[in-house]
């Protein structure tokens, strides 16, 4: 296989016959050849910062920002195989009962519950393997895969290949059970070391040995990708957890595996560094494009309200304003925003149904529900189900 094999680990056979993947310590050894590296590094340096500053602009930022986390746990969790879209999770949130919902809806609100969970413990605790488990046991519980020692590191080998494949022949087979908590106590230490090493370049290459790892019996490789923004938000690269960088994984999805595997068979760590740079790059284009037309957006709608609600137009601003943070609402909670009367929070939902603001989505006489489409389609424009390739595997 080559002698650069060792640069990234070995391939190591089991008694039972098939052959694991041992991974070697970070950093690489040889050293990263930075020199191709170092354009894209910038770009993406460049990229992020502009990122965050754009969102930090946002009046009230953490009333949007809500909507990058989603965006980036449909995507993250279509990659795995969900079909759910951000539509089918936002009605969910709003609790609305639809026979044709995907049933996996809750894999992704999971892994919004996983994301805010971690993010909050940032404060109180770094990134590390303990965080990383508890990360995982609110992502799996109660979920496909939720039988699967949620929080519990394996203790039996898994592998990876296309769906229904055996052990013998699967297409990666991660180190065995017994080699998984020092491995990932180096992977801990090597997020924590102090060298010159960028951080998106030490990024990069913990993502990458994460999945190699393969500590989990389920949910690696979203738990891998929750690791991505953690990292960028406890080094405070972002401020805020707005890079949906799944988007880019989802669209390149075979690179994104392929170029994951090369690192193992080859040790080419600079060929997936330079896939996951660019990935950095256009998504934090894309999602300061974003950005910018939700300033937009806002403005133009807060303007249309202020032009055609009259005395009403107090109130329509508060509901805008919730509107970026959940939006999709009843007439009830239109009326405990703006504390009127049910009439009168009926009357201002069917004015700002009127400035194509809101949108009925129930199709029902009672119990309706009103989303903020133009808003709801700034983050959905670009998204679709996709089907299950490739499945983490486990003995029955």
């Amino acid at each position: 296989m080559g002698q650069s094999i060792p640069r990234a680990g070995h391939y190591i056979r089991q008694p039972a016959g098939y052959r694991a993947f041992i991974p070697a310590p970070l950093p690489p050894d040889p050293s990263l050849a930075m020199a191709g590296l170092h354009e894209l590094l910038s770009s993406a340096d460049r990229a992020l910062g502009r990122l965050d500053g754009s969102v930090l602009t946002l009046p009230n930022p953490d009333l949007f920002v809500f909507m990058y986390v989603r965006k980036e746990a449909v995507l993250s969790s279509q990659i795995e195989g969900t079909q759910s879209s951000l539509q089918d999770v936002l009605a969910a949130e709003a609790r609305i009962f639809s026979r044709e919902r995907p049933s996996d809806v809750h894999e992704v609100l999971n892994y919004i519950e996983a994301m805010r969970h971690g993010l909050a413990r940032l404060g109180e605790l770094p990134v590390s393997v303990r965080l990383i488990r508890e990360i995982h046991e609110h992502l799996m519980r109660g979920v496909r895969g939720g039988r699967l020692a949620p929080g519990e590191l394996r203790t039996s080998q898994n592998w990876i290949g296309p769906a229904g494949c055996t052990l013998n022949e699967a297409s990666f087979v991660p180190p065995p059970p017994e080699m998984v908590p020092e491995l990932l106590s180096d992977l801990e230490r090597f997020l924590h070391q102090r060298d010159d090493l960028p951080a998106l370049i030490r990024i990069g290459l913990a993502h990458a040995q994460f999945e190699t790892i393969h500590p989990f019996l389920d949910g690696n490789g979203r738990v891998g990708r929750l690791l991505i923004t953690f990292l960028l938000c406890s080094r405070e690269i972002l401020h805020k957890p707005v890079l949906y960088l799944s988007y880019y994984f989802k669209r390149h999805r075979q690179a994104y595996y392929d170029h994951l595997q090369a690192v193992r068979d080859s040790g080419d760590w600079e060929g997936w560094l330079a896939f996951f740079l660019r990935g950095v790059t256009e998504v934090s284009r894309q999602a300061t494009e974003t950005a910018r037309r939700i300033l937009l957006m806002r403005e133009e709608h807060r303007s249309a309200i202020t032009e055609n609600m009259g005395y009403a137009a107090g109130n329509g601003h508060r509901v805008l304003e919730t509107l970026f943070e959940r939006p999709i609402v009843s007439v009830k909670d239109v009326e405990g925003i703006t504390g009127t009367s049910y009439a009168a929070a009926n009357q201002l939902v069917k004015r700002m149904e009127g400035l194509g603001l809101l949108e009925e989505i129930t199709g029902q006489a009672r119990n309706r529900r009103f989303r903020y489409a133009p808003y709801i389609r700034l983050f959905a424009d670009d998204e679709g189900g996709v089907s299950r390739e490739v499945t983490d595997g486990a003995p029955s």
